[in-house]
């Protein structure tokens, strides 16, 4: 009984390893007859793992999914991936005690090694912790949503907006996007013709869905890189246009998009729209790029950035005014 269960975990493995499997490759595997396998799969079948097979010279077997979840088996590093992912997931605001749960059920089964690497991981790494929770989000509305984008289906719902009104939307679903503690629909707005975001726990929606249309290219930079830009100058209290004397793919390689939006002006320079909560932040970030840049406006960044020359000026007048051999035995 024993061998047989081992052979049995063994052909599980295998089967969810790779797609499609042989019978005769099986049992080669397995170092018994194909009699054997076809025996074996059938007590997999009874465990409630859907094993199809075809028949014929090139007949073999393929681990497809069902109608109920079975056991997993999960080598070591893919059950220590799953269990800091589910308690990652725990963050995710609307499904905080689902993920909790699972986590706990992986957890128990681990053997004592893999538990100790799981911990070692949990108590000895922090997250930042957001200013302030994040708003619930239906997992049952984030499955309807994904599944619309998937299938190119019209939505229609009801939005509340941020001042409390309501009112019926249609869209084109592109993209699901997660940004920090929040949700947001990326979609093609029907009756603004043109793009929106869209807060997930805002959304009510309505079934059923509406009929399919046709693809559209995303729009520019990609869902993510929308969200981002959105609500990153939504948030900003100080914006800028910054001219920067160099190519605009390479800005773009030094920033993210919740940084700024780089426009391409010539081969040679860009313009750079960014922003942040201060300007001394924003005067800061500037100087980071580590690129001539040009500034005209808002009036106070001008003058943030003057007083820092100022005060790099006066940082480094002293070891100008040292003697060279002074200065660099002082080093």
């Amino acid at each position: 009984m024993l061998e047989t269960s081992a052979r049995l975990l063994r052909l599980l493995a295998l089967l969810q390893a790779r797609r499609d499997w042989p019978g005769a490759i099986l049992a080669e595997r397995l170092d018994v007859s194909e009699r054997t396998v076809r025996r074996d799969v059938d007590r997999l079948r009874d465990l409630g793992y859907p094993v199809e097979s075809s028949r014929g010279t090139d007949g073999g077997y393929r681990l497809v999914a069902g109608t109920a979840m079975p056991p997993l088996l999960l080598d070591d590093d893919e059950a220590v991936a799953v269990a800091i992912g589910l308690r990652a997931a725990a963050g995710v605001a609307g499904i905080e005690e689902t993920a909790d749960r699972a986590a706990a059920k992986l957890e128990q089964v681990l053997p004592s090694r893999l538990r100790r690497r799981v911990g070692a991981l949990q108590a000895y790494t922090e997250p930042v912790p957001p200013d302030r929770p994040g708003p619930a989000v239906d997992p049952a509305v984030l499955s309807v949503l994904a599944a619309a984008c998937r299938d190119r289906e019209r939505l229609r719902f009801d939005y509340r907006g941020h001042d409390g009104s309501s009112g019926a939307r249609v869209a084109e679903p592109c993209r699901l996007v997660s940004w920090g503690r929040r949700w947001y629909l990326v979609a093609w707005d029907v009756d603004r013709d043109d793009w929106r975001t869209f807060r997930v726990d805002r959304i009510a929606p309505r079934t059923p869905t509406g009929p399919r249309f046709p693809p559209r290219d995303p729009p520019e930079g990609g869902a993510a890189a929308y969200v981002a830009r959105g609500v990153s100058a939504a948030a900003w209290r100080h914006h800028a246009r910054v001219l920067v004397h160099a190519p605009a793919e390479v800005v773009a390689a030094r920033i993210n998009p919740a940084v700024g939006v780089v426009e391409d002006v010539d081969g040679h320079t860009c313009v750079l729209v960014t922003g942040a909560d201060s300007v001394n932040s924003l005067a800061v970030h500037l100087g980071l790029l580590d690129l001539d840049f040009e500034v005209t406006g808002p009036p106070e960044l001008v003058e943030r950035l003057r007083a820092l020359t100022a005060r790099y000026a006066r940082a480094t007048a002293a070891a100008e005014d040292r003697p060279k051999g002074q200065a660099e035995r002082s080093r």
